[in-house]
């Protein structure tokens, strides 16, 4: 179920391509410190890529360097052994699918509520290692540093109003209320200085005066869009139309998708976690109009946590529950795979939950991060399985595996060469495994699981249906016939989640920032069970669940184009 170890390159013969891979991820640290630090690599930890036009501009040029390396060794001989073969197939689809992103020009008119540069930007302070006063000197630098990054921001959206390029108003808007929060108050500390305050005395000054510098850069860049940007982009659409979308689509999944089947298997999931959700809302509030009717009840008479560092140390323990239940069972995890911590998200950013992995060292564990937005009581069901799914036997499982096997891939596979729906679609089926196994037997954490089930069927109806300006089905009793708008996607989205306002109006402004993103959860995990399905098919009776899934988890990244065929050869 594994490939063996075999050299990247034949004696004579060049590289193959997994060592074009792997130079191709030490040029894109240099251009791109953010991925450096992610990555653990120190020399990044004081740096911040150029965010400029110039900047993607070199990024675009590595990629289209790379292509061409790619094709020759490609053409040698070992490179079509299964694991030179694999990590050529996704070298050349994702630098195809970035490079389509870039030459569309998307990345002039970046903006939203997650997931731009200013975000990264932000969020990389969280993750660079803050142990010693080395590393604080470091921090010091990168702080320096920010306010030349946001100003290639601000140059490349300038670029972008030029050639008629507008982002859309509604996350336009949402942005700078973002800047706003990470501002400060008036006369008071901006997020950036708050961060600084953490640093050793004998650096104090320094970072005082690089922090303040970094909140000026965002005072300046909140002044710039709202003043001179959210005007220009006022009259431009929320939504990008059929073509960008094809293009964010391919980007974010692996794979050229049917768009309009994708839209039909939406709703085919969403009727049939309707059933089953009024199945388990029945169990809960006999006579409940809605299973939604149930989960309010839960939010005020359901099981609760109080408290922000408590509900942190409530998530360690489930996340650290599952690693002793599955570890053996239905996982074999090396030990440093077993390491993951909880933490609450720095406020002002999205609503959801996110995790990031551990540095390719594993000095940084993997963490899983919750937004609190302000709130101190937090209801169970809405987060054991997404936490089953930011955590274990999601997310962590799964990047942290790639991270530890990395030397058996490429160190490309293993890291920068994610694909969303891969990544989204194991976390997704990683939810619905923990409900095959019996982790969910409780009405309460069993409704909770199939709302998120449902929040990511929504996704596909109504990303793709906005975006598009699909109909709505004849046969809906959500506005049937009509065509879909993000007016009326946020009704059919609040009235079929659980989640507070706050938080639906957050996810549909990420929708309309990040377009075919949200779709990968529901079209990934439709494809990790078809690979599933079609292994133990194979097999028969002597399908071992346990071995597939670490040799699927060992895999390293796969688009959607190759994930089915390689998970139904396991």
């Amino acid at each position: 179920m594994s490939d063996t170890k075999i050299p990247s390159t034949v004696a004579g013969s060049g590289p193959l391509p997994r060592e074009v891979a792997d130079a191709f991820v030490d040029e894109l640290v240099a251009l791109d410190p953010v991925t450096g630090t992610y990555l653990g690599v120190k020399e990044s930890h004081s740096k911040l890529p150029d965010l400029s036009p110039a900047g993607h501009a070199a990024r675009a040029d590595l990629l289209r360097a790379t292509l061409a390396r790619l094709d020759e060794a490609e053409a040698r001989p070992g490179a079509d052994a299964p694991i030179e073969r694999r990590c050529g197939r996704l070298l050349r689809e994702r630098l195809t699918a970035e490079l389509a992103v870039h030459e569309a020009d998307e990345h002039l008119r970046t903006v939203g509520n997650l997931g731009t540069p200013p975000h990264e930007v932000r969020e990389i302070f969280t993750v660079t290692p803050a142990d010693t006063e080395e590393d604080w000197a470091a921090i010091a630098e990168r702080l320096r540093a920010v306010p030349a990054a946001y100003e290639g921001y601000r140059a490349s959206l300038a670029l972008g109003l030029e050639r008629g390029l507008p982002a859309a108003p509604r996350p336009t808007a949402t942005f700078v209320g973002q800047l706003t929060e990470w501002a400060g108050p008036a006369g008071g500390p901006g997020w950036f200085e708050e961060f600084a305050a953490d640093g050793p005395a004998a650096l104090r000054g320094d970072l005082e005066a690089a922090a303040k510098a970094a909140t000026g850069a965002v005072v300046a860049l909140r002044d710039w869009m709202r003043d001179v940007y959210a005007p220009a982009v006022a009259d431009a659409p929320d939504t990008v139309g059929r073509e960008r979308y094809a293009v964010m689509s391919r980007y974010f999944n692996g794979t050229d998708l049917d768009l309009d089947e994708a839209y039909a298997y939406g709703w085919a999931e969403y009727h049939r976690l309707l059933g089953e959700m009024r199945a388990e809302a029945e169990k809960i509030l006999p006579g409940a109009a809605t299973p939604w009717v149930a989960l309010a009840h839960l939010d005020e008479h359901g099981t609760h946590i109080d408290g922000v560092d408590e509900v942190r140390e409530w998530l360690q323990e489930l996340m650290d529950e599952a690693i002793g239940a599955l570890d053996g069972t239905h996982f074999e995890l090396a030990e440093r795979v077993r390491r993951v911590e909880s933490r609450i998200a720095p406020p002002g950013g999205a609503a959801a939950p996110y995790y990031t992995p551990p540095s390719e060292d594993f000095s940084r564990p993997g963490r899983t991060w919750l937004p609190t937005m302000g709130q101190t009581r937090f209801p169970v069901y809405d987060l054991v399985s997404t936490w089953y799914h930011e955590g274990v036997p999601g997310h962590h499982l799964q990047l942290a595996q790639w991270a530890h096997v990395a030397e058996d891939l490429s160190r490309y596979q293993a890291t920068v060469g994610i694909v969303s729906a891969n990544a989204e679609g194991w976390a997704l089926y990683a939810e619905r495994l923990m409900d095959e196994l019996g982790f969910l037997t409780d009405p309460e954490r069993r409704l909770g699981y199939l709302d998120a089930q449902m929040m990511r069927a929504l996704r596909v109806i109504v990303d793709i249906g906005m975006h598009l300006e699909l109909d709505i089905p004849a046969d809906s009793d959500f506005h049937p016939g009509e065509r879909w708008t993000p007016a009326l996607a946020q009704e059919f989205y609040d009235a079929h989640c659980s989640r507070p306002a706050d938080f639906v109006e957050s996810e549909m402004t990420r929708y309309l920032t990040i377009p075919g993103q949200a779709i990968g959860y529901k079209l990934g995990e439709r494809a990790w069970l078809l690979g599933r399905e079609n292994a133990r098919r194979r097999h028969g009776a002597a399908f071992d669940a346990k071995a597939w899934h670490m040799a699927a988890l060992s895999q390293g990244s796969l688009g959607l184009d190759d994930l089915v065929d390689e998970l139904s050869a396991l």
